[in-house]
């Protein structure tokens, strides 16, 4: 049958007249009718399974890019009654997630074992995790970042959801902050991932663990330890280094060529400043090199004065002008003045 184009909306069409019936969808999802991460035009065609794979196959498309298109192509299916066969539960499958709001093309091409997950399994998992509270809106951003969701079953993660609860102590209202801000978690194993960098974190005295939960997907023989061997490598112990972690978790998060390294070396050759102060103040990673680190610097620089790293970059712009004037109107610093002392917090000034 030739592949007829009829409609052109970049809207998906909500009109139960118009499409082969769908599976039972979540009520939270019914409102929705444009495809999550759908930019491209889309261009419904009235057309089977096999017409749309035949297409995709004289375009030399099926294994490639599906984006090679330059548009998204959606169907719909004659009225009239398909047998039971592959290329109608595959259809049912597209249908289903177009239903929830979730561009099936896009999620195809990113997480391709989609194509022979089994329906059934796609429909609890989805109405697992939505029973636990999660908005259609978050399931969507959920599944973006992280496609695998979908073809996890619900007897692994259920798993992940008991260990964050009974093993990270996170409180049961917390469960859906964590999972909001970190989705990999849920396709995580805790056996083989989530236990083992628990134990880890704990080991180096990070007590909090549930203060730091996105961490848990990290790998620790891949991610954790070169960074502690960056630091031991530019001159601390290790002792120093992992304290240093301890001090602030998230320096796992920060990338070593992009980050850690050009900070590292303007630290050391532009401001000349003593590694005890990264000890005590790691979160100076946090800061941008070039929007605060940088600029405040070189202000210090010109006044011909010195702060101490938690003074210099964890003020707001007016407190640290205001430090600049009382130095620069100062002839001699007084002992009440917040420059006397090199070690003070900048949030009491």
């Amino acid at each position: 049958m030739a592949t007829t184009l009829f409609s052109y909306n970049p809207l998906f069409s909500t009109d139960p007249n118009s499409l082969f019936h769908s599976p039972t969808i979540p009520k939270s999802f019914t409102r929705l009718c444009k495809p999550f991460h759908c930019t491209r035009p889309t261009f419904f065609v009235r057309a089977t399974i096999k017409d749309i794979v035949n297409l995709l196959g004289s375009k030399n498309l099926l294994n490639g890019s599906v984006r090679d298109i330059g548009c998204v192509i959606k169907w719909r299916c004659p009225k009239q009654t398909l047998p039971p066969n592959r290329d109608s539960s595959f259809q049912q499958k597209l249908l289903y997630l177009e239903s929830i709001g979730i561009d099936s093309f896009s999620l195809i091409e990113n997480h391709p074992p989609l194509i022979t997950a089994s329906l059934a399994d796609i429909r609890s998992t989805v109405e697992y995790i939505t029973s636990m509270d999660f908005t259609a809106i978050e399931f969507q951003r959920m599944v973006g970042m992280c496609p695998e969701i979908l073809t996890t079953q619900v007897s692994k993660i259920i798993p992940v959801f008991t260990f964050l609860h009974r093993e990270v102590h996170v409180h049961g209202l917390d469960i859906k902050r964590v999972i909001n801000r970190r989705p990999r978690l849920i396709v995580c194993s805790v056996d083989k991932q989530l236990r083992p960098t628990l134990y880890f974190l704990q080991s180096i005295g990070i007590e909090e663990v549930n203060k730091h939960t996105d961490l848990l997907s990290c790998s620790v023989e891949e991610k954790f330890m070169p960074r502690i061997d960056y630091f031991e490598n530019i001159g601390f112990s290790r002792r120093d280094a992992t304290s240093m972690f301890r001090r602030f978790p998230q320096l796992f998060c920060y990338s070593i060529k992009n980050n850690l390294e050009p900070k590292y070396n303007y630290f050391v050759v532009e401001m000349g400043r003593d590694l005890k102060e990264l000890k005590e103040f790691p979160h100076y990673f946090s800061f941008s090199l070039e929007n605060r680190i940088k600029p405040r610097h070189k202000r210090c620089v010109e006044m011909g004065v010195c702060f101490p790293l938690p003074a210099l970059l964890q003020t707001t712009e007016a407190k640290f002008q205001s430090r600049l004037d009382v130095c620069v109107n100062s002839s001699i610093p007084l002992k009440t003045s917040p420059l006397w002392c090199a070690g003070c917090d900048a949030d009491e000034v």
